[in-house]
């Protein structure tokens, strides 16, 4: 009978998600080494995520194999984008609450104006 580590065949674990330092380790410990195209220095993105993998996860294949993944969407493959506020900001249409004129008592509801 055949230890685990001894099998000339490994299943490729699922590294979509993890970062750098945990999927080098996954792939370590099946056997597998790890290699991303889009990061030359491997240990410099330690805590970067993968975003893709080949082969897929599940896939059998000889120990010692190279498993590759990105850590970056492609050019046009989508991405998260740009989530924070940015400059100009949108314009400022709508309702808005009209003031007093100065000197004049508040009014007792408010009243509401289009710009």
């Amino acid at each position: 009978m055949r230890l685990p580590s001894e099998e000339p065949d490994v299943r490729v674990p699922r590294l979509v998600g993890l970062m750098a330092v945990d999927a080098y380790d996954a792939a370590h410990v099946r056997g597998l080494s790890l290699h991303a195209p889009d990061r030359p220095d491997l240990r410099a993105a330690a805590v970067d995520h993968v975003v893709r993998q080949y082969p897929r996860p599940g896939a059998r294949v000889p120990r010692e194999s190279t498993v590759y993944v990105w850590f970056d969407f492609g050019e046009g493959e989508g991405g998260g984008g740009i989530r924070e506020p940015r400059v100009p900001r949108p314009p400022s249409g709508g309702l808005r609450r009209e003031l007093p004129e100065p000197g004049e008592p508040p009014p007792r509801h408010a009243v509401l104006s289009l710009p």
